[in-house]
């Protein structure tokens, strides 16, 4: 049987911008605005006047770091676009948006080297079933026919490419584009709508074959097409278009769409596409497995504004919001709207209330967080939570250059992390360093550069500090004795201590064999709270493990004894003792997977060894064509930058997951750099 859309769906939808890392995605975003009369000129990136990219940062990187909302009417119909950063390191900003979009634009352009970002993007659309259009950008600089760089992307998508549209070319050049289910040509002009012209009769039979192959995709999944094709009878356009639009909401396949965002080609087709075929809030509500008549709403973004306090960027999904309202998330935290705004970038307009399908900043919800779904009604359960944060890749440890500045930084790292909740932020308790991880090198020095900037707090960063650990290889028994005299009454203690090494991973372990009382019981947690106090800072100057420390003799004094004095003479035993122990310093080894593509797993295999790895194996990516996994044990010390090269081997996509797997002996020129660069001599 048929496979029809039904009636058009009406706004409000929403529809995020995402591809790879200057695909064109900011640039497609401002050409939209144009086009619909927010703005009443294209910006461009390179000239820093975008409505998208707005934030210092943006600037100064020229690319995006964050998401941006503008909201547009057009023919009747409510929009809210998206703008996504398009770089892996700032990539969490779409997970909680695109849960709560109705479909995506995918922009790309014919560069190999942008595949395997463009089949991370992919893949998580895939994951969530978010529908998706692909804009191929840049149509004008392409060498290869359309056909041809399909052919090149099509490996990225799970799911089947259809071109609906071909270029129209004139003396070589690429002027406008055939519309295949239109039929139509249209001739591109700059920054204006293009201008209706018929097919001429040299692009005709490539119009005929790029349409009846279009035709046989959408014949896939619908019976009555397949029937007329059979029988060689045209299908009526209305007919194509609702299989156009069916085969989109439910994921069939991706239709492409060309233009040139830069020059504001093609970007009304895009914009009536998504009119006609996109689904709308309804439809993500299903997806979402959200029940009717209950209300819902998607936190997509958090932002602490300088003088307006916090904003939740929402999109409602079901019921309505006003200004003033309670809302609830699901774990039973709150808050009361103070304000609702319609966003176009970094602009705000206040209206009273917000309906189904519209995405809205509301204010002053101080408990909510990104990726929440909350409700005025009552606390309701996620059917579709997001998936987990991604894991830090990359670590520094900062500080204030002023130490007055030391409450009003841990203040301004709360805010950045509720902004941000793919930045880790954590005290080292050993080194009292305040660590703050990400996704990646520049992830971070924007973040650095906001704490520095938005909140004039003057850092200095450094790589964090290592745990390592110290050891014995040998035994050794030592008396330790403390003997102070100082009129009235002195100090005594005398103690007899055994040291041993244990096993690699047993950690300390205390005993006495005390006989005839020879320290009294009084005494020997004193004995023990000293051998503690000494471990904490051995030989080299770290903590010690993996050792054994047994209290055998001593003596005491009836009056010169004390707690105090047993700690002491116990920390002269252990200073003494561990010297002759063979002390050896220790450090951590991580097990680490790294996920590639398998183009460049030979430069990442042969990274490992140099950093001190050693590759256990590798082996395909399960469910990731071209794709692969390795995995390796590498000190914890040379993981610090390891991310930069991981990404340059590999177009900027490679990630890796490491945990502690043991310590490991260190010895060697390392071992003494180690030791020379905290003040200790081997």
């Amino acid at each position: 049987m048929g496979k029809r859309a039904g009636d058009r769906r009406k706004g409000p939808k929403c529809i995020a911008i995402i591809g790879p890392f200057a695909s064109g995605k900011t640039t497609l975003f401002e050409a939209i605005l144009a086009r619909t009369g927010i703005i009443s000129k294209q910006g461009s990136v390179a000239a820093k006047n975008t409505v998208g990219d707005n934030s210092p940062e943006a600037r100064a990187h020229q690319m995006s770091v964050e998401a941006s909302f503008a909201t547009v009417d057009f023919m009747g119909e409510t929009i809210c676009f998206v703008d996504c950063p398009g770089s892996i390191e700032f990539g969490y900003e779409a997970m909680p948006i695109l849960a709560a979009c109705d479909a995506a634009i995918v922009v790309a352009e014919a560069d190999e080297k942008k595949i395997p970002a463009l089949q991370l993007i992919l893949r998580q659309l895939d994951e969530i079933g978010v529908p998706r259009i692909l804009f191929l950008n840049k149509v004008d600089k392409i060498d290869a026919g359309v056909r041809d760089t399909l052919k090149l992307l099509q490996p990225a998508s799970r799911t089947p490419l259809l071109l609906r549209q071909i270029p129209l070319r004139k003396n070589g050049q690429t002027v406008g584009a055939i519309d295949l289910a239109l039929e139509r040509a249209y001739v591109w002009r700059e920054q204006a709508e293009s201008e209706v012209a018929a097919i001429p009769d040299d692009e005709r039979a490539r119009e005929i074959e790029a349409r009846f192959s279009m035709l046989e995709r959408l014949a896939d999944h619908d019976d009555d097409l397949m029937e007329q094709l059979l029988e060689d009878r045209p299908p009526p356009r209305d007919e194509v278009f609702d299989d156009l639009a069916a085969d989109l909401r439910d994921g069939s396949v991706i239709p492409v769409l060309i233009g040139s965002a830069e020059h504001g080609n093609g970007v009304l087709r895009l914009l009536k596409t998504i009119r006609h075929d996109a689904p709308d809030v309804s439809d993500t509500r299903a997806r979402l497995g959200l029940a009717d008549g209950v209300s819902a709403l998607r936190v997509m973004k958090t932002v602490h504004t300088p003088h307006g306090g916090k904003l939740s960027v929402a999109r409602v999904l079901a019921g309505s919001i006003s200004d003033g309202a309670e809302v609830l998330a699901a774990d039973g935290r709150s808050g009361k709207v103070s304000g609702v705004y319609r966003l176009t970038g970094k602009d705000q307009s206040k209206q009273p209330k917000a309906d189904p399908g519209d995405v809205v900043a509301l204010g002053r919800l101080d408990d909510i967080r990104t990726g929440d779904l909350i409700s005025t009604d009552r606390s309701i359960a996620d059917a579709d939570p997001l998936p987990a944060w991604l894991e830090p890749v990359f670590t520094v440890a900062l500080r204030p250059k002023e130490r007055k500045d030391e409450v009003k930084l841990s203040a301004a790292l709360s805010r950045l992390a509720d902004e941000d909740p793919s930045l880790a932020i954590a005290q080292n308790q050993d080194t009292s360093e305040t660590m703050l991880s990400g996704q990646g090198e520049m992830h971070l020095r924007v973040a650095m550069e906001r704490l520095e900037g938005r909140y004039q707090i003057p850092l200095e960063s450094h790589r964090p500090q290592v745990p390592y650990r110290e050891t014995i290889r040998k035994s050794a028994q030592q008396r330790g004795r403390h003997k102070k005299q100082s009129g009235g009454h002195g100090q005594f203690g005398d103690v007899v201590i055994e040291i041993k090494p244990l096993p690699r991973g047993a950690g300390f372990e205390f005993t006495d064999t005390i006989t005839g009382g020879v320290v009294p019981k009084t005494y020997i947690p004193s004995v023990e709270t000293g051998v503690r106090d000494f471990l904490k800072s051995g030989a080299f100057g770290f903590p010690v493990v993996d050792i054994a420390v047994n209290l055998s003799d001593g003596s005491y004094h009836n009056v010169d004894s004390s707690d105090m004095a047993f700690q002491m003479a116990a920390r002269i035993a252990m200073k003494e003792g561990l010297a002759a122990c063979s002390p050896v310093l220790l450090e951590p080894v991580m097990k680490v997977e790294i996920a590639t593509p398998n183009d460049a797993t030979a430069r990442i295999t042969a990274m490992i060894p140099q950093r001190r790895g050693q590759i256990l194996g590798y082996d395909a990516r399960d469910g990731w064509d071209g794709w692969d996994v390795v995995e390796a044990i590498i000190p914890q010390s040379e993981l610090g930058d390891m991310i930069v090269e991981l990404r340059s081997a590999s177009s900027g996509v490679a990630s890796y997951r490491a945990q502690f797997d043991h310590m490991a002996e260190l010895t060697g020129r390392i071992a003494d750099e180690v030791l020379s660069a905290h003040g200790k001599a081997a």
